[in-house]
C-alpha cells in the first residue's frame, strides 16, 4: 500500500539537537530525532486520516473552553529524559504548555498522547516508542488506535508508576478517557474508515 505510514527511517549522519532543530525547522517534511540519529517520517494512510479526524474533532469540541487543549501531529514533542524529539498524532496538554525555547513549536508535558497504528509503525510505537514516553512525567494515559482492524488499546498510569492497560475491540464499546473525563463509542472512532474494503 503506497500511502501507508513507515516507521521511521534513518537519513542522516549523527547531529546536535540544536542542528536538528534548525534543519527542521526549514524542513518540507518531518523527522524524529533520538541520540543523534535523524529519521525520516512519511506520510499517512487514508485510514489514518478518517481515524484522526473522527477523534479530533470529538476532542476539540469536548475541551473547548477547559484546562486541557488537543493538538494534531504538527507539535513537536521532547524528552528530555532520553532526547527524543517526535510528533504523536494527537497530544493533550493540560495546564500551561511547557515550551522548550522561544519558537513555541516544542513542548515537554503533554498529558495524553494518541497514537494511530499502522501495520509497519505497530511494533514500533507499541514497544520502542512507549518505553521513550514512559519518560515523561507529565504523561498520564497512551492510547494506541489500530487503522487495520477495530483495537483501541489504553495504558493509564497507575500511582507506583506501573501502566494498566484496557483494550476495546467491538463497535460498541465505549472508551474512557479518564484524564480528560471523556467518552467515545468505537463505533465514532472507526466511523468510514473500513467503508471501502
Amino acid at each position: 500500500m503506497e500511502n501507508e505510514v513507515k516507521e521511521p527511517a534513518l537519513k542522516y549522519p549523527l547531529i546536535s539537537p540544536e542542528d536538528y532543530l534548525a534543519m527542521e525547522r526549514s524542513a518540507t517534511e518531518k523527522h524524529e530525532y533520538f541520540k543523534g540519529e535523524v529519521f525520516a517520517m512519511s506520510g499517512a494512510s487514508l485510514e489514518h486520516n478518517r481515524i484522526f479526524h473522527n477523534i479530533y474533532g470529538q476532542l476539540f469540541t469536548h475541551l473547548k473552553g477547559k484546562d486541557c487543549t488537543p493538538y494534531g501531529s504538527d507539535l513537536r514533542i521532547h524528552i528530555p529524559a532520553n532526547s527524543l524529539y517526535t510528533y504523536p498524532d494527537i497530544s493533550i496538554i493540560c495546564g500551561t504548555p511547557e515550551l522548550t525555547d522561544e519558537w513555541s513549536d516544542t513542548i515537554t508535558n503533554p498529558a495524553v498522547i494518541i497514537e494511530i497504528l499502522s501495520k509497519s509503525t505497530a511494533d514500533y510505537d507499541r514497544g520502542g516508542k512507549f518505553t521513550l514516553y514512559r519518560s515523561i512525567q507529565s504523561l498520564k494515559e497512551y492510547i494506541l488506535i489500530d487503522s487495520t482492524q477495530t483495537c483501541i488499546e489504553i495504558f493509564t498510569k497507575q500511582f507506583n508508576e506501573h501502566w494498566l492497560l484496557s483494550e476495546y475491540k467491538k463497535l460498541t464499546d465505549i472508551v474512557e478517557v479518564k484524564t480528560i473525563s471523556f467518552q467515545l463509542l468505537l463505533q465514532e472512532v472507526y466511523t468510514d474508515v473500513f467503508s471501502e474494503k
